[in-house]
């Protein structure tokens, strides 16, 4: 099979290896995780959206956070969903593309986000003279498209270099697919896979990581020059909890990356990196930024308390 260029259109999923006792917690889990964070992420959105209060630069960025989530999730939960709960082992060549990709632009947005809002939150706490001036919807349509079109753009080379080569694998070790995992099923030259793959990686991770940290160093010096302690005391508030969660992404997008390059690692531990680089931020975005802001929080309560639980 290794020397035989392979054109089926199947691959076998070997990274789900769980026991029938284990099989149906783990369903359990990831249809709880997935309920969760839909709900978590589309309450976040609807209520942006439906509140013309809400239409300012902050949370116009904000909302792309959430779709981003949702993005990623959704791209990975339903199959999950569908392998443990059926036993089945199999995906179509063209669906793990579909997932790898999505899953991909999941991840790249993220971090292209999350670097708007650090810039969003500089030009506030920093710039706040100008920031009405610069902040303008039309500035900030021009910042989200930017994001997009860049994610976009570098995940689609990332794919076309992949899809030219021919196959000879049909199984994949990971629990979902990704580029990584579809380039271990190619036998043909991956050397210019793996150096774009690893450009791609360390252009965004420096323009990325030093983008925020500039930004947030800028927003720290601001503060302690601040003679206000609310105002002090809110935008260290702001900035540390985005900051946790800019760091969380990045540790366990790092650690994956990683992973793929060390071949003694647990394989199990690889997975787990993976899988809760799917998890843990969707969950934990919608709660960090949207009910931690208090004007979201007011929309939020105040939509439950009168549309569903009406006195």
């Amino acid at each position: 099979m290794s020397n035989v260029y392979n054109t089926s259109s199947v691959l076998y999923l070997s990274g789900f290896n769980l026991s029938s006792e284990y099989a149906f917690p783990a369903f359990l889990f990831a249809s709880l995780s997935y309920m969760i964070i839909l709900f978590c992420n589309l309450t976040l959105i609807l209520t942006i959206v439906l509140n013309k209060s809400l239409h300012q630069p902050m949370h116009l960025i904000l909302v792309n956070l959430p779709i981003n989530d949702l993005i990623g999730s959704s791209a990975l939960f339903p199959q999950l969903i569908n392998v443990l709960l059926t036993n089945s082992k199999i995906i179509q060549y063209s669906a793990c593309v579909a997932q790898a990709f999505f899953i991909h632009i999941y991840a790249a947005g993220a971090v292209f986000i999350l670097t708007a809002m650090a810039y969003d939150r500089y030009m506030a706490i920093s710039q706040p003279l100008k920031y009405s001036a610069v902040m303008t919807n039309a500035h900030i349509m021009k910042l989200i498209t930017l994001v997009w079109s860049a994610c976009i753009i570098l995940i689609c080379v990332l794919f076309i270099l992949l899809l030219r080569l021919r196959r000879c694998r049909s199984e994949l070790t990971h629990s979902y697919c990704d580029n990584p995992s579809l380039l271990t099923l190619v036998c043909d030259d991956t050397t210019v896979n793996n150096i774009y793959g690893l450009f791609i990686s360390a252009l965004s991770q420096v323009v990325v990581v030093g983008m925020v940290f500039y930004t947030y160093l800028q927003i720290l010096i601001t503060c302690f020059r601040s003679k206000h302690s609310d105002t002090k005391a809110k935008a260290l508030q702001t900035c540390a909890t985005h900051l946790l969660v800019f760091l969380l992404l990045e540790c366990l997008g790092l650690f994956t990356i990683i992973s793929y390059r060390l071949q003694n690692i647990s394989p199990h531990l690889r997975r787990f990196l993976g899988v809760s680089t799917l998890i843990f931020p969707p969950t934990l975005n919608p709660i960090i930024y949207g009910l931690k802001t208090k004007e979201i929080r007011e929309k939020v309560i105040h939509f439950f308390r009168n549309k569903l639980l009406p006195l």
